[in-house]
């Protein structure tokens, strides 16, 4: 029996779509489902959840709950991976509050910026753990990664983890789609284009019948600016860059030095950018979840509609061999030659039998490679002060990331490096 290995499972509604799609595959029917979380409550929850979608769906499919991560590992064709090392209390808050001690503001705080160096250091040690148990018991298995900071974390698994891995983020395949509606644009005949890095790739291309709709975007785009709307950010990076960016406005806001300063404070009305907005959706899904959890894990008569998440289609792909293309977070082996060697990016790949194939893009729009390029400074850095487990590389990364370094002296980023290492203590034990 194949087996599809689920790590973080206690995610009970991420679950409900990536493996309730899964129940609904009929290349996928007759898997093992094997759900791990350290969290036994949460994944008692997932289990009963999936097991009410298996009666409804008529699915084949075997859920099984291990408490042992090796031997929910053991075997396994494809893993896929939706942890959060943490969580909100303590860790979401320790990235948000020491840092505003500084003066230093952030929005989401998961990706770069000093939230997401932080999120990676303690994150790293338990992906590479995981690694090692693949290697163990699942070499050949397929690694899906969905936990942020993406980018980071697949880099870390294919580099040092010698595990077979593509990162997947929800920003690609609703790009085009919510843009055009945003600008009450038919989206039904697009080609489009997508290519950079995770949660900074680009619409280089979008037409129709030939016809390049760019200009009918910015000009509709120029227009809405004028009145506050949940997109500014992105609109603006567009209007002065040449390209609209995958990610929300509300991350990329935290991805540049031109939004969140102190020197400028009406930027953050004019642009409407949700400061700690990350933490505020952390608070709404803990009181949300308390009266989702009777109608989510206790209903006998639960269905489940397979969604846009890319998991299911890629399996299917391979197991099928029908071709399905995917954008994918890939080690940079020349896909884009004007991005470093050594960085993750985001490109369009085809996945069918031989598992997930990159494509070939070429030099991206030189101010476009330099924005990305920005970013994956402070990635290369954290990853060096994790393998290493150097402190300087902490604060190279800090002094590095575009946001940061704009608001603040180089003297406290090193001591706010500092705080932040001190109030995680047992997270990250290695740097104390």
């Amino acid at each position: 029996m194949s087996k599809i290995t689920f790590l973080g499972a206690g995610s009970t509604v991420f679950a409900k779509n990536v493996l309730g799609d899964c129940l609904q595959t009929p290349a996928l029917q007759g898997f093992e489902i094997a759900l791990f979380d350290i969290d036994h409550v949460r994944l008692q929850d997932s289990a009963n959840m999936l097991n009410n979608l298996k009666k409804t769906s008529g699915s084949t499919c075997d859920i099984q709950m291990y408490k042992d991560r090796k031997e929910a590992l053991r075997g396994a064709k494809y893993v896929v991976n939706a942890i959060q090392v943490g969580g909100y209390d303590p860790c979401t808050i320790t990235d948000f509050e020491i840092p505003k001690k500084y003066g230093l503001r952030q929005t989401i705080a998961d990706t770069i910026g000093i939230g997401g160096i932080f999120r990676n250091l303690r994150t790293i040690p338990v992906m590479l753990d995981f690694a090692a148990d693949i290697r163990e018991v699942c070499p050949d298995a397929l690694f899906l990664n969905y936990t942020n900071p993406m980018a980071v974390l697949t880099n870390v698994m294919n580099t040092y983890g010698g595990v077979q891995t593509v990162g997947l983020c929800h920003s690609v395949q609703v790009c085009v789609p919510r843009l055009f509606e945003s600008l009450g644009i038919e989206d039904k005949g697009i080609k489009a284009r997508i290519a950079g890095i995770n949660h900074m790739a680009w619409l280089l291309e979008v037409s129709k019948d030939g016809v390049d709709l760019y200009p009918e975007i910015k000009k509709r785009a120029a227009e809405k600016q004028k009145e506050k709307h949940d997109d500014m950010v992105r609109f603006e990076l567009m209007l002065k860059f040449g390209y609209y960016v995958t990610e929300s406005s509300e991350h990329n806001a935290e991805y540049h030095p031109y939004f969140i300063k102190r020197s400028y404070p009406e930027l953050v009305d004019r642009f409407n950018i949700p400061l700690d907005e990350y933490p505020r959706r952390c608070i709404n899904q803990i009181e949300r979840w308390k009266s989702m959890r009777e109608e989510l894990v206790n209903d006998a008569t639960l269905t489940h509609e397979r969604s846009h998440e890319y998991a299911s289609y890629i399996f299917e792909a391979i197991e099928t061999n029908n071709p399905f293309k995917i954008g994918g977070n890939v080690m940079n082996t020349g896909l884009i030659t004007n991005l470093p060697r050594e960085a993750c990016v985001e490109v369009p790949c085809l996945v069918d039998r031989n598992g997930v194939t990159p494509t070939y893009v070429g030099d991206l729009p030189p101010q476009l490679a330099a924005l990305n390029r920005t970013n994956i400074n402070t990635q290369l850095l954290t990853i060096e002060a994790a393998m290493t487990r150097k402190r300087e590389h902490i604060y190279h990364a800090a002094l590095l990331d575009p946001h940061t370094s704009a608001e603040l002296s180089m003297d406290d980023i090193v001591a706010m490096c500092d705080d932040l290492i001190e109030a995680h203590g047992s997270w990250l034990p290695e740097f104390r």
